[in-house]
């Protein structure tokens, strides 16, 4: 439960969120050893899916708060390379996969946010992006990618086996300060305190302004959701036992219920329809979503079809939240760089 409500943080408290939700996902599996005699054959998968979760809700809050559309554009790449990794592990349970596609953006998302404590990102430059972007991927990423899913070592075992282990780490650590402090040098003066939370976005962003020409019913936003949220069905699916659902039968089930999605709000917001928060918005679709899950549940009982009425609606609920996210902070994005 955790893991599911903590990285709702993230969007208005990016930095301390996100580093919450790294900690949780780096302690659960010690807990549920230390703690619990729960069988763990299944962590990797389920593990990888609450990644991809927490990830996307980083990813939504990018368009939230980021300045920078430089770092945006590389943000939007790293988090999209990832998600197809994540999913071909699902679907080949090949660990090296996990190494050639790292888990960058997350720690990039970081250094943006540290950055944001103390300074304007928007002044940072395309080389401090694109050298903080390899450093991270080759210096941080990919040693830690390959301990943990290649190696399959743990930290604290190799420290209690081989105490010098503990010194090594601490260099590797200092040696990441360094890095930090010189990718920093010849930023403006530093703003006074410490910008923890990001602003407050408006209640009801615009859908479109004088100038911005109303969009299409199919556009690069409907393409972008179905994409995204095709691949976290498919990586959640594989995490579940028993599913006999294919891949292709997900993005197809997705792609309807985004586009049923889509004609629903076009419609409310030309009829003049305004949320007044984004929970009363996320609490209609909800509904919504679940009356199209229930009409489909009846058909296939009439068709010697069977659904998994409890999961599918798990899955929908995640789907109308990704997509209500996505929906509100997409129209903040395009306000801010519409000019």
């Amino acid at each position: 439960m955790a893991r599911f409500f903590l990285p709702l943080a993230i969007p208005r408290y990016p930095l301390p969120g996100v580093v919450a939700a790294l900690i949780l996902d780096g302690v659960d599996q010690t807990i549920f050893q230390l703690f619990t005699s729960l069988p763990l054959e299944g962590y990797q998968s389920y593990d990888k899916a609450l990644d991809i979760y927490y990830l996307t809700i980083t990813y939504l809050s990018t368009m939230r708060n980021w300045t920078n559309g430089y770092a945006f554009g590389v943000s939007h790449f790293l988090f999209y390379y990832r998600l197809v990794g994540v999913v071909a592990f699902e679907l080949t349970q090949v660990r090296a996969l996990l190494l050639v596609f790292p888990n960058t953006f997350e720690y990039f998302f970081i250094f943006y946010e540290a950055v944001r404590l103390k300074w304007d990102p928007a002044s940072l430059t395309r080389r401090q992006v694109i050298v903080a972007t390899a450093l991270i991927w080759v210096v941080i990423k990919l040693p830690q990618e390959y301990w943990i899913h290649v190696a399959q070592l743990d930290t604290t075992d190799l420290i209690r086996a081989y105490p010098p282990a503990a010194l090594i780490l601490a260099v590797w650590v200092a040696l990441l300060v360094v890095i930090a402090l010189q990718i920093i040098r010849g930023f403006p003066p530093a703003k006074d305190g410490f910008a923890i939370a990001a602003e407050a976005v408006p209640a009801n962003p615009r859908l479109k302004g004088p100038g911005t020409p109303q969009e299409s019913f199919v556009n690069s936003a409907m393409r972008e959701k179905i994409v995204f949220v095709s691949l976290l069905g498919i990586i959640f699916a594989n995490m579940l036992p028993g599913v006999r659902v294919t891949s292709l039968q997900i993005a197809v089930a997705t792609a309807f219920i985004i586009i049923v999605n889509t004609a629903l709000s076009q419609w409310l917001a030309r009829s003049g329809t305004h949320w007044k928060s984004i929970i009363w918005e996320f609490m209609f679709m909800t509904f919504a979503n679940f009356l199209t899950v229930l009409a489909y549940f009846f058909l296939l009982s009439r068709y010697e079809g069977s659904l998994n009425l409890v999961n599918t609606l798990f899955f929908i609920l995640l789907l109308t939240l990704n997509v209500t996210l996505y929906d509100r902070y997409r129209q903040v994005y395009r306000e801010r760089h519409r000019a």
